[in-house]
């Protein structure tokens, strides 16, 4: 089967009700960066960096995987899928995708605090992190996700899946989030490439891009099936 890879963003997950961080009226607008994402901002209020992050572990729980994601789980019956996305919450995998690659950390998991590693990882799920809580080093748990300023582990291996792509889609991404925007100079020449997104969207010139305009859950199955065809 062809490779088919996916880079995902927050445009596809805002369909599910989840709100964006960098768009007009997102996150960012009602919570600044430096208080809640960055490891600075964990040392002086961690207290209120795990009330963020529970609001939006609960927000994930209640989220539904809607057609796109759907879309993209069966179209496994014809591709060789691989997902790399930059969302944090289990959509895809609750939507039945069997391979997904997290560049950003998975909400629903949390972490040590001062050490790296899977060993560290703890399936928080609908409890959330408080204070006192301890990861297996016993160090206060954090939430496992990747801050401003922080190196994105995956990145690599990320690199390496864009590479085999024979078909590449990204969907719901402003391309301006890096270094996962540069993913996409990795293609390999000869991929087709397909940008799923209802705004317009600075994809490079250099690249050829075929822009599909709309909303994930509405032009991905279409597009799909006639990938399929081809």
């Amino acid at each position: 089967m062809k490779k088919l890879v996916v880079l995902s963003g927050a445009g596809i997950s805002a369909e599910s009700g989840l709100g964006t961080f960098r768009d007009k009226g997102g996150l960012w607008d009602e919570y600044p960066v430096e208080e809640v994402a960055t490891y600075e901002a964990w040392l002086n209020n961690p207290s209120l960096v795990l009330d963020f992050y529970n609001k939006r572990r609960e927000a994930v729980l209640s989220a539904k995987p809607n057609n796109a994601h759907i879309a993209l789980a069966q179209i496994e019956k014809n591709f060789d899928v691989t997902i790399v996305t930059q969302n944090i919450d289990d959509l895809h995998e609750r939507a039945g995708s069997k391979d997904v690659l997290h560049l950003h950390g998975q909400i629903l998991l949390g972490k040590s605090s001062v050490q790296e590693g899977d060993s560290n990882f703890v399936n928080v799920g609908a409890e959330g992190i408080k204070l006192g809580d301890r990861a297996p080093d016993g160090s206060q748990l954090r939430p496992h996700v990747v801050w401003f300023g922080e190196p994105v582990p995956n990145i690599p291996r990320a690199e390496e899946i864009v590479a085999e792509a024979e078909i590449l889609i990204i969907i719901g991404t402003s391309l301006n989030v890096y270094p996962a925007a540069n993913l996409l100079y990795k293609a390999r020449r000869g991929a087709k490439i397909y940008l799923v997104d209802k705004n317009d969207v600075n994809a490079p010139k250099s690249i050829s891009v075929h822009h599909v305009k709309g909303e994930a859950s509405k032009t991905l199955p279409q597009l799909l099936s006639e990938i399929s065809k081809i």
